[in-house]
């Protein structure tokens, strides 16, 4: 059973009727009666997702049933081989990569991974990334750049790790250094944020020659309770900040920030994570093909002119 969010009330209302109605030892034909009230969920959960509110958006990017790194890889990436460690401190769990192949074409795949239960969520570091972590992306794109193997990298995170011991560690260089690494790839690079894409720490793995989102992700320069607390003081007014930030993937594909939204099952990629992962491996491998009969040189130009084109009248 999906664990429903607190605006899909009226629709766990009703599948608690249909429950009721299974479990009733005594209650005669009631087939037709349930088959209506299925049909009801359905319409209501339909609608409820095409009007979701930023702050709504944001509860089904952070959805812990989503799929996370490890699930896009054993679906989508065939022989792949993890590769560990920045060659410099220690091997960071909440960033992850390797080599594979995406439908036959050899790929270098970084992501963040936060986990799915408390033991692989702390394992992770609950996907916020340490300066290690960063490290190990920019040693595997350099790896990627010198084969001549594309990148694509899995955003999900609420932010890098903000502890002492990571800015001890240079974390704000760090990311500085992965940002610029993704920047001067002379190969293509593909970015996909599948839930959260928080601040730099998401950055450091996203300004690729196209950016895809998923279309109940958020991607956002900080996070709504993070904003509400700097400009209200409160971070109750969390809803009134991520409206006002606009952190939608409609939002920034209107901004020109994404290139493609990437739709989702009815319900959120937690609902069906099998078809949500196909539909981004389709969305990566066309990315990919509109990119392959490009040289370094125009690749690194066609990135460049992106993102010097951002916020142009």
């Amino acid at each position: 059973m999906v664990a429903l969010l607190e605006f899909e009330k009226p629709v766990a209302e009703l599948l608690a009727r249909i429950a009721e109605l299974r479990e009733s030892s005594d209650a005669t034909d009631i087939e037709p009666e349930i088959a209506k009230l299925e049909a009801k969920a359905d319409r209501l959960l339909h609608d409820t997702y095409a009007k979701l509110s930023p702050w709504q958006k944001t509860q089904v990017a952070r959805h812990p049933d989503r799929p996370h790194f490890k699930n896009y890889v054993a679906q989508l990436i065939d022989d792949y081989m993890p590769l560990a460690g920045d060659r410099a401190f220690g091997d960071d769990q909440a960033i992850l990569g390797g080599l594979g192949r995406l439908g036959g074409r050899r790929v270098m795949v970084i992501g963040h991974e936060k986990g799915d239960d408390t033991a692989t969520r702390i394992r992770h570091n609950f996907g916020m990334g340490k300066p290690e972590g960063y490290r190990k992306a920019i040693r595997l794109m350099e790896l990627a750049d010198r084969f001549n193997v594309p990148v694509v990298t899995l955003v999900d995170t609420s932010g890098a790790f903000p502890g002492v011991q990571a800015e001890e560690r240079g974390q704000a260089e760090a990311i500085a250094r992965s940002t610029e690494k993704c920047l001067e790839l002379g190969v293509p690079n593909i970015a996909a944020v599948v839930g959260e894409g928080g601040s730099g720490g998401a950055v450091a793995l996203a300004a690729a020659n196209r950016v895809l989102m998923f279309e109940h992700a958020v991607y956002s320069v900080i996070s709504p309770e993070g904003c509400a607390s700097i400009l209200w003081r409160t971070a109750e007014k969390a809803a009134d900040a991520a409206e006002a930030m606009r952190i939608t993937a409609q939002d920034l594909k209107r901004l020109g920030v994404i290139d493609e939204i990437v739709a989702e099952p009815v319900g959120g990629a937690h609902r069906s994570p099998s078809t949500a992962i196909d539909a981004l491996g389709a969305a990566i491998g066309k990315s990919l093909d509109s990119l392959s009969r490009l040289t370094r040189d125009q690749v690194k130009q066609e990135r460049r002119q992106k993102f010097l084109a951002m916020g142009g009248l």
